[in-house]
């Protein structure tokens, strides 16, 4: 399906209460949560908090797009994404940065994020064999703002299962992930030969990449925060974000990083690409899909700017063209039409700014 020109000027037109209304309600939102992180009694804990928003603050700029779905629910999608997206950031640095946890520990702390979607879900001590321990009730309060904002939504008990079932298979991730290296591949391959849909062709590293993306979350909230969510509605969205438009956020990624993973040690799933040729033809098609499958969506155009905005954000940072990687990178944005070098140039300004 072509879009239309006013189609396109409508996908154009997020943009700019996107940067200009948007990123300053997250800013305020995270200001908040510096504070907050600021006076936890932990200094480790402290530590990886701070650490978490001053370094991945584009995760929740990136995510904050779906306060525009529903006009009127800005500031409240706002919150909650920004909540979070705070809660995978914190959590993702008290796994990797801090020595002394296993996976039990992991999986405990991941609890945290589960209940900040599941209301049925008790409070607990979220630090249950963690080296470290006080946060002076910082966790606590992340999950209550997630979990208040979230239930108010008034289509939240029809995206409910959907949503705790991404959240899940999320934090399964963050459980294998960081496990031993001499585990966590075959931890990660037994996993998904559990949980994979024989219906699509994936490898194990492609489908644990749409699990690492928190882009569903924020699209079924995002539709709940709207009204009443029908069961065709849901399996429509996530046909079309899970694997595909998740798959191509986390795998974009891991594709800027690889040089710095590979420096580092660090696990990178597209490093597990056989050949390069096959690396470049597993982004593609992830980029194929998702632009194919946001066009048959209803709010088609809302769809095709997140999917745009992923290839414009991710290959506009400099890594991108670093070590060969240019040609593939301009072919990937070439896969979004016009719109998306268009929108490449909005985000190398704003990078210039400073302001991603």
């Amino acid at each position: 399906m072509t879009l239309s020109v006013w189609e396109r000027s409508k996908d154009r037109a997020v943009i700019f209460p996107y940067i200009f209304r948007v990123f300053p309600m997250v800013e305020h939102d995270l200001k908040l949560w510096r504070v907050k992180a600021s006076a936890i009694p932990d200094e480790e804990l402290r530590r990886q908090a701070l650490a978490s928003m001053k370094m991945k603050r584009f995760h929740c700029q990136g995510g904050a797009i779906f306060s525009l779905y529903t006009g009127g629910k800005t500031r409240e999608m706002v919150r909650f994404i920004v909540a979070l997206q705070t809660i995978s950031d914190y959590l993702d640095n008290l796994c990797d940065r801090v020595e002394g946890a296993d996976d039990t520990t992991f999986r405990t702390l991941h609890q945290a994020m589960r209940a900040a979607v599941d209301t049925d879900l008790p409070l607990t001590h979220w630090y249950d064999s963690y080296p470290h321990q006080n946060d002076g009730g910082y966790l606590d309060l992340l999950v209550k703002v997630c979990r208040e904002t979230v239930a108010a939504f008034p289509g939240y008990g029809d995206i409910k299962a959907d949503l705790v079932g991404l959240v899940s298979l999320y934090s399964d991730l963050q459980v294998y992930k960081h496990m031993e290296k001499r585990l966590r591949v075959e931890q990660l391959v037994s996993w998904f030969e559990r949980e994979k849909d024989p219906t699509l062709q994936l490898y194990w590293w492609e489908f644990a990449a749409a699990t690492g993306s928190t882009l569903a979350m924020f699209a079924l909230a995002a539709m709940a925060s709207a009204g009443p969510v029908s069961s065709e509605q849901r399996r429509e969205l996530l046909a079309c974000y899970f694997p595909w438009v998740c798959g191509l956020h986390i795998l974009l990624d891991y594709f800027i990083d690889l040089d710095e993973d590979r420096e580092f040690g660090d696990l990178n799933f597209v490093s597990f690409y056989p050949t390069q040729m096959a690396m470049e033809e597993g982004l593609k098609q992830f980029a194929q899909e998702a632009m194919q499958r946001v066009e048959t969506m209803p709010r088609s155009g809302f769809h095709r700017t997140v999917a745009i905005g992923l290839l414009a954000m991710y290959l506009s940072d400099p890594k991108a063209s670093q070590s060969g990687r240019n040609k593939i990178s301009q072919q990937l944005l070439r896969y979004g039409g016009t719109e998306t070098f268009w929108l490449y140039k909005v985000c190398l300004a704003l990078r210039s700014k400073g302001i991603i």
